[in-house]
């Protein structure tokens, strides 16, 4: 395994990574990137044990719902990028099983591929979303070939790709870039069905990173976001060469898309296990606001304030029942229940918004309009603010100040837009997890039920006419 400081070595290996129209040799020195670098750097010291063939921890296999669960635990207090890991590790044992009987050699790639990363500490991040050109046509049909990644060349021992996957969360601070294909493909288009893993230093791989962190002097105005960066990198392959070993699917177009939906389960769980962590947030700001304005006792605030703990609870009930309805395969890997998850991820994201909305109505407008931190230390004003910031003698102008920063850097500035798309985008868009969701309801039990209380009957007829 590696400590925080060879993981940092490790990364001065000729990456070609960008920010903000320049080419950045060193992540780990840049003062915005180098955030997401020390964040993992300290999981690597976290999980950090010596010996030959140790493994983090995190990067082990559920095999229980009991070791899930403490999985999901762990998801709470690691980076992005460990999780992220964790996450590919997991989405590819669950493709290799679906995948077995129709390229049994992709599987196999799987397993070593999965062995290598343990064995070595890397960090890997999810390419899936390709730049999709014309979304109203398929990938074979686009103007541009390029617009979905896909083989352009095939060499002795290996392919070479060619496109651009997009929203590739620290894709710049990892190691290996695991690449798959965004949805189902048809016959006609075996190109494009392609899986496959890169090394982030492989020649050919450019990444141009974005990022909300703030490019602001003083911290206080920016309490959150300043401490949480994380880089989303538009990751370019300009005819790069795979070799075979590193190929898990290669043509067989009829499994295009079990790679997507394999990916989806695991970051809707963490997704879910997000959601469930900032809901109680939203909450907890809320009332800190309302009682520091002093209408903790006002109707309408206790009202909004139910509602947002009506929704968080109702998150973290479906987190827990995604966790304590999992299965565990032949193979001995726990999975969770993809109804719960999905639903959960789907009620979690459709909601964000109006508990936001909330969060404004109670706090007001001064989310946005309060004066910065260094305005309050001002010899001049800073009195004079914080006597009118101020709201009782329990209640101080500084304390009412940084409640307001928190929150508009939390859900009213670039974090905040940031987290308003990323709940609804981050592992598949609504409508995904809708069609998951039909998908794995019982609907058969639901007719049954409706026949009966209808009285039309529960015998063979019955049966019949719920299928």
């Amino acid at each position: 395994m590696m400590t925080g400081e060879q993981y940092k070595a490790s990364l001065h290996d000729g990456r070609a990574t960008y920010f903000e129209g320049e080419r950045i040799a060193d992540v780990v020195s840049h003062p915005i990137l180098g955030k997401t670098v020390a964040d993992t750097a300290a999981s690597y010291d976290r999980f950090f044990k010596p010996g030959n063939g140790a493994v983090s921890d995190y990067m082990t296999v559920p095999g229980s719902v009991a070791e899930l669960r403490a999985k999901v635990e762990m998801h709470h207090e690691v980076d992005l990028l460990t999780h992220v890991t964790y996450a590919s590790i997991m989405t590819l044992l669950t493709a290799a099983d679906r995948i077995g009987d129709i390229r049994p050699q992709g599987a196999e790639a799987i397993h070593r591929y999965v062995k290598y990363v343990q064995e070595n500490d890397l960090r890997i991040t999810e390419c899936i979303t390709d730049a999709k050109g014309d979304r109203s046509r398929k990938p074979g049909q686009q103007d541009d070939a390029d617009a979905y990644v896909h083989v352009v060349a095939r060499k002795p021992g290996g392919v070479v790709i060619r496109g651009a996957k997009l929203h590739i969360s620290c894709a710049s601070m990892g190691h290996e870039l695991m690449v798959i294909p965004t949805k189902s493909m048809h016959e006609g288009e075996e190109e494009y069905a392609i899986a496959c893993a890169i090394p982030v230093n492989a020649p050919g791989v450019k990444i141009v990173n974005t990022t909300y962190a703030p490019r602001h002097g003083d911290p206080r105005d920016f309490p959150i976001s300043s401490n949480r960066v994380v880089p989303e990198g538009f990751v370019i392959f300009d005819d790069v060469f795979v070799p075979d070993d590193r190929i898990f699917l290669d043509g067989e177009w009829r499994a295009a898309a079990v790679f997507a939906h394999s990916l989806g389960l695991w970051e809707r769980l963490g997704g879910l296990a997000s959601m469930a962590d900032g809901a109680d947030l939203l909450v907890g700001f809320a009332q800190l606001i309302a009682e520091a304005n002093g209408l903790e006792k006002v109707g309408h605030i206790k009202e909004k304030i139910s509602e947002m703990i009506i929704h968080a609870t109702l998150v973290r009930a479906t987190l827990e029942a995604a966790i304590a309805h999992s299965e565990v395969t032949a193979d001995g890997a726990a999975f969770p229940n993809e109804l719960f998850t999905n639903a959960g991820k789907y009620h979690g994201a459709a909601n964000y918004s109006l508990m936001v909305r909330h969060l404004h109505d109670i706090a007001g407008g001064s989310i946005l309009t309060v004066p910065s931190m260094s305005d309050l230390d001002n010899d001049e004003t800073g009195h004079l603010l914080r006597k009118y910031l101020g709201t009782k003698q329990s209640v101080d102008g500084v304390y009412r100040a940084q409640l307001f920063h928190a929150i508009r850097d939390l859900s009213a500035d670039a974090y905040g837009g940031y987290r308003a798309v990323t709940n609804v985008q981050a592992g598949g868009g609504l409508y995904a997890q809708r069609i998951v969701t039909r998908n794995h309801y019982d609907m058969k039990r639901a007719k049954g039920l409706a026949l009966e209380m209808a009285g039309i009957g529960t015998g063979d007829a019955g049966l019949k006419a719920a299928e």
